[in-house]
């Protein structure tokens, strides 16, 4: 199956794309919605203009929240999926323009060894 591949683009209220916009930055994950890929306190490396694609880890907005989720495409449709069953998924009601960037490492604070890339 061939996957899609979707690019990341600002979000309509937000303000003219700047040079700053463009960088990559981090996160820390906070709880347990991504278990077992992403541990509470392991910091997440986000490229704005990455590629997002069926699959990909993101951070998107829900309801005025960032939150870190894996992009799932269903029938058409674009979900955020969390990988603890615990947590339900969520549909993008207005496609992936939520989507605010794409996960492109991890890594455990203090620990240069546990690092994980997730570019192709």
């Amino acid at each position: 199956m061939q996957r899609k591949i979707i690019p990341v683009m600002p979000a309509p209220d937000t303000a003219p794309p700047s040079c700053e916009a463009a960088e990559p930055f981090a996160l820390m994950v906070l709880g347990d919605s991504m278990l077992p890929e992403f541990a509470e306190g392991e910091i997440v490396v986000v490229e704005p203009e990455g590629l997002a694609r069926d699959g990909s880890y993101v951070v998107a907005d829900l309801d005025g929240e960032a939150i870190l989720r894996q992009l799932a495409e269903r029938e058409g449709r674009w979900w955020l999926h969390a990988l603890n069953p615990a947590y339900p998924d969520a549909e993008l009601a207005d496609g992936i323009g939520a989507v605010r960037g794409v996960v492109i490492q991890k890594s455990k604070p203090g620990s240069r060894r546990s690092r994980k890339s997730y570019i192709d």
